[in-house]
């Protein structure tokens, strides 16, 4: 059902101008509308028409079942038949215990997997034991591939765009090749060549998967190419890329855009605004040479590095050097993570210059940047102070992550009776030796009670709006920097509230990102 019932609006006729779901007619009591008392759980509700579920009299009587057929009135209906056609398949794996199971990830891969009727037919008719690797090193014709065979033999085939090839010619599945059509209007100057009425149409491609959207943009310019090769090649030149030969062909807008942007920002923005719109141009408008912007504005976005280099060796005739625009790299690097998760050398930038294992080492750095020494004096000072069902709880857990067996532990207590305190010694005795222990909450307030706290929607970037999120997951990458930490750590200790224990959408997210990105490590979670 796409709405609740009861229907919040009656109205005395079916309105269907909206761009959606039909409002149908639902007739008030006054209007002649029908009205019945029905006893619920001791309770009279009064059921008008408001109640009724939609459906087809006909239909229903026929299939002797409810069945209703909405009326469909935009095109936009047609994208939702393709998208449960499409939506893929489902898997779902999910089980609490205090004993962990041993982990069999083939066994959970079968038992969450679904595959249809059609996919296993699939899978089975086109790879088999013969000719897996023979696909592999000889892949079948396409319709593409086909295209350029057809204009290697077809003079009238090279005057014509990939999209034009449908109005008059037919793919002959069988022999994955196309065909001229027999039958249309005559096409004038051509013997046995007739055009209709066919649309070809190319998939769209976002600009971030760069060579199939640079393709696409050749294919829906270039008339009858012959291959791949000849495709990229722009005045009798061979280009490297796709978008070379865009660039070549004039097709892409050039980044005097950017370069006016960045020209205008340094004349008036600080150095750290600077390399903030510098990442957001790399990160979403996809400039042609993002190289030659940074060499022609990487001394303002570095002058404030320069400008401290200064002060702290107290010597102002320090120059720019390798160094400090290095360092200009890693902060506008650190940006580019934070906006699209990519590194420098993903957006066509030179690399910075930092060990690859602290390229996402500012999540890292703030979950083990604890003095151990201290937070060790804090456990010996502090545990004999645990009373006994305090100790019996801090014991089992540190015995759990101790022997790496995993678990979840739930800690219940009324207020002021030391549950936060029972937290921060864990959370201590595991950074006292160079472990990462993460602390989250469901509030702000509760996270500042937790050494490191955080809040959850913060930490493992859950949706905000969880109630009306259909499948809520948490959108972290397993090579960001909060992936790492969730790789690495330990132990998680969230601090829920009542309402949060009931969240039973909070709580299939955070697992689903635990079964995905961090199902092969040993983690205890304590709430």
């Amino acid at each position: 059902m796409h709405e609740t019932i009861p229907k919040k609006i009656v109205v005395s006729d079916t309105i269907t101008g909206n761009d959606g779901y039909p409002l149908y007619r639902r007739r008030s009591v006054e209007d002649g509308g029908k009205s019945v008392v029905l006893k619920v759980r001791n309770i009279d509700i009064d059921v008008d028409n408001r109640w009724i579920v939609p459906y087809s009299p006909l239909l229903s009587k026929t299939f002797n079942a409810h069945i209703n057929v909405e009326y469909s009135n935009s095109v936009k209906s047609s994208k939702y038949i393709c998208k449960y056609v499409n939506k893929g398949r489902d898997m779902a794996v999910f089980g609490v215990g205090n004993v962990a199971a041993p982990l069999d990830e083939i066994n959970q891969y079968q038992l969450g997997r679904y595959i249809s009727s059609n996919e296993s037919n699939g899978k089975r008719v086109y790879f088999t034991a013969d000719n897996v690797r023979a696909r592999a090193l000889v892949p079948p014709a396409t319709t593409l591939t086909a295209f350029y065979s057809l204009c290697q033999d077809d003079l009238f085939a090279k005057t014509l765009l990939y999209s034009e090839v449908p109005k008059f010619y037919t793919w002959n599945a069988s022999t994955k090749k196309f065909q001229r059509r027999k039958q249309g209007k005559a096409v004038e100057g051509h013997t046995n060549l007739y055009s209709n009425v066919a649309l070809g149409r190319l998939y769209t491609v976002h600009p971030n998967n760069t060579e199939c959207f640079y393709l696409r943009l050749l294919l829906i310019n270039i008339r009858g190419p012959i291959s791949f090769q000849d495709l990229r090649t722009v005045n009798g030149q061979l280009c490297a890329t796709y978008r070379q030969a865009c660039q070549e062909l004039n097709l892409l807008e050039n980044d005097a855009h950017w370069d006016t942007a960045l020209a205008d920002a340094s004349n008036t923005a600080r150095p750290q605004q600077i390399r903030t719109l510098f990442a957001i141009i790399l990160t979403t408008c996809f400039p042609y040479n993002p190289k030659d912007l940074w060499g022609k504005y990487k001394d303002y976005m570095s002058e404030d590095i320069l400008h401290r280099l200064r002060a702290a060796n107290q010597n102002p005739d320090i120059q720019f050097t390798p160094k400090v625009y290095n360092e200009a790299l890693i902060l506008i690097e650190n940006i580019c993570l934070t906006i699209a998760n990519k590194a420098l050398v993903q957006l066509g930038m030179p690399a910075s210059n930092r060990p690859a294992n602290n390229l996402f080492d500012r999540d890292l750095q703030r979950e083990t940047h604890y003095d151990s020494d201290e937070l060790g004096t804090f456990v010996r000072t502090n545990l004999p102070q645990l009373i006994l069902e305090q100790r019996i709880a801090y014991d089992r857990i540190m015995r759990a992550i101790t022997e790496q067996s995993g678990g979840m532990f739930f800690i219940d207590a009324p207020g002021g009776t030391g549950k936060t305190f029972l937290l921060s010694l864990i959370l201590a005795n595991i950074r006292s030796q160079n472990n990462i222990a993460l602390a989250i909450a469901s509030s702000g307030i509760a996270a500042t009670l937790l050494d490191g706290g955080r809040t959850t929607h913060s930490a493992l970037k859950l949706p905000l709006n969880l109630q009306n999120t259909e499948a809520p997951t948490c959108n972290i990458s397993k090579n960001s920097g909060m992936g790492k930490v969730l790789q690495t750590c330990q132990i998680i200790i969230w601090d829920v509230s009542q309402e949060s224990i009931g969240s039973a959408s909070s709580y299939t997210a955070i697992f689903q990102r635990k079964q995905t990105d961090l199902r092969w490590r040993t983690h205890f979670i304590v709430w």
